[in-house]
């Protein structure tokens, strides 16, 4: 597989020469948070992307310029893909996680593991369907019928089913992973959008051009235990364990945004599960 990814990589590099288009984005952004009874605190961060283009193949590359830890440029994803007929080659070249342990908020953990792959899927069209197949297996039925939008993915031990549709002014998304169920209803009352979901979360978006206030209420979520990453070997099985949250209260949040004529957004987000109040100044380019 590292050789394949070698090959793929050589080749893309070969052919640079020949890109038809490359462009650039990206976002900047800086916060003051308060934190509530905690000491307050400044926060900076800027991210490029970077696209190439050459019929169709895409080479992208992001990277956090912000200059924090060390001050130097670092790359948060590299990926090469290109199309031929029903058949999609893709290269994820970065390995997102080079450290022993990584910890996210919640208590996840992410196995340190090379994260690096390449993956070959297939489409093909079959009536109102589209059927898919990847490298490791899965085989992927979706469709449209009748307005309502169904995807299905077969997999060892783990099938999901989700599905999406609009009536009557209601927007509704189902889905069952492993014969686990969610779902969420979301609609529009006199210009406000309120959402709600089966893990009791709920929230309202309203305001007028270029004035956007949304409230969030995120229920209360039950500690999980963590459970060994498959396939690790003795010694990433005893530091590495996947699926670990962390219990934590229900919360609320309040966010107030406005977008300038500069072309930059601000906003203030109060936080009521630290009693935290976050003002933020950011820029799309």
């Amino acid at each position: 597989m590292k050789k394949l990814i070698a090959l793929f990589a050589t080749t893309a590099v070969a052919s640079g020469s020949a890109m038809g288009a490359i462009a650039l984005s990206g976002t900047a952004s800086v916060s003051y948070d308060d934190n509530g009874s905690s000491p307050s605190s400044t926060t900076y961060d800027a991210d490029l992307v970077l696209t190439g283009t050459a019929g169709a193949t895409t080479y992208t590359q992001s990277m956090d310029i912000d200059g924090g830890t060390g001050r130097a440029v670092a790359v948060t994803g590299s990926s090469l893909a290109t199309t031929i007929g029903p058949i999609t080659i893709t290269a994820d070249m970065f390995d997102e996680d080079d450290s022993a342990t990584v910890s996210s908020t919640g208590g996840l953990s992410v196995d340190s593991g090379d994260n690096r792959s390449v993956t070959v899927s297939l489409d093909a069209p079959v009536g109102d369907a589209t059927i898919g197949l990847d490298d490791s297996g899965d085989v992927t039925v979706s469709g449209t019928f009748s307005g309502v939008t169904v995807s299905h993915t077969m997999q060892d031990g783990a099938d999901t089913t989700t599905g999406s549709a609009s009536i009557a002014g209601m927007d509704i998304t189902l889905s069952n992973d492993a014969g686990s169920s969610s779902w969420t209803i979301g609609t529009t009352v006199a210009g406000t959008a309120i959402t709600v979901g089966s893990d009791k979360s709920i929230s309202a978006t309203f305001g007028v051009t270029g004035n956007t206030v949304v409230v969030s209420h995120t229920a209360e979520r039950a500690a999980k235990t963590a459970t060994t990453n498959a396939g690790a070997g003795a010694l990433e099985a005893t530091i590495n364990n996947t699926n670990a949250t962390d219990k934590r209260n229900a919360f609320t949040t309040v966010a107030v945004s406005r977008a300038l004529t500069s072309g930059a957004t601000l906003s203030a987000t109060y936080n009521s599960l630290d009693d935290s109040l976050t003002l933020k100044a950011a820029v799309a380019f």
